[in-house]
């Protein structure tokens, strides 16, 4: 029952915060476009609900001309500018509205991962996949990246088993006071290959038991 509640309040909100945030997207659209001629939007393949794949919208933070790009650079040399900027106010996840909108995501919720995690999660690390995935959530407001693979699908299922209004007020309010904090907030390409690695090894583990 909740979870139909939730939806309406989920597009009702999306619906205004888009109106209100019109004009600061407009800007960094701009921006965006002014400092590199690539893209605005970058797009990425994500699990949703119920195991169901959808693509995500961010503001595009990585440079796009090759010329400038190197295989030896690292995560911060890739990132423009703008893209800095964006990811520090988290202002690149204003497009994650429109997912919210078509009904993809919600405000609160596990995080949406790529398709490669559930390759190797067992049947019940997968229940983290029946609820709509969320901008924010209980794992990103309990430790963000700073906890590992395990710990932050230890807390989605526990959002999934008491999911409820309170909760997710809860997770907003703890979502504005995390905003503050610079440590943990980004995940590197090398970190997502390592939570993989590790969810492999234990896959590993269970069989040979």
């Amino acid at each position: 029952m909740y979870q139909c509640v939730k939806r309406v309040i989920d597009f009702l909100l999306a619906l205004i915060l888009l109106i209100i945030a019109s004009i600061p997207m407009l800007i960094v659209s701009i921006a965006i476009k002014l400092e590199d001629r690539g893209p605005i939007i970058y797009k990425s393949k994500r699990m949703g609900k119920s195991l169901k794949e959808f693509n995500t919208y961010k503001f595009r933070s990585m440079k796009t001309d090759r010329k400038e790009l190197k295989s030896n650079m690292s995560h911060d040399e890739m990132t423009t500018k703008v893209g800095k900027f964006i990811r520090k106010t988290s202002l690149d996840e204003l497009p994650q509205l429109f997912n919210v909108l078509k009904g993809q995501m919600s405000f609160i919720g596990p995080r949406p991962w790529i398709p490669e995690y559930y390759e190797w999660f067992t049947d019940e690390q997968k229940r983290r996949a029946n609820v709509l995935p969320g901008i924010s959530g209980l794992a990103q407001v309990k430790g963000r990246n700073g906890i590992n693979i395990f710990k932050k699908i230890d807390y989605d299922l526990e959002y999934v088993d008491n999911i409820s209004l309170w909760m997710d007020i809860k997770c907003v309010w703890l979502t504005i006071v995390t905003l503050f904090k610079k440590s943990n907030a980004e995940i590197s390409e090398q970190g997502i290959k390592q939570e993989i690695e590790d969810l492999k090894g234990q896959r590993t583990y269970t069989k040979a038991m």
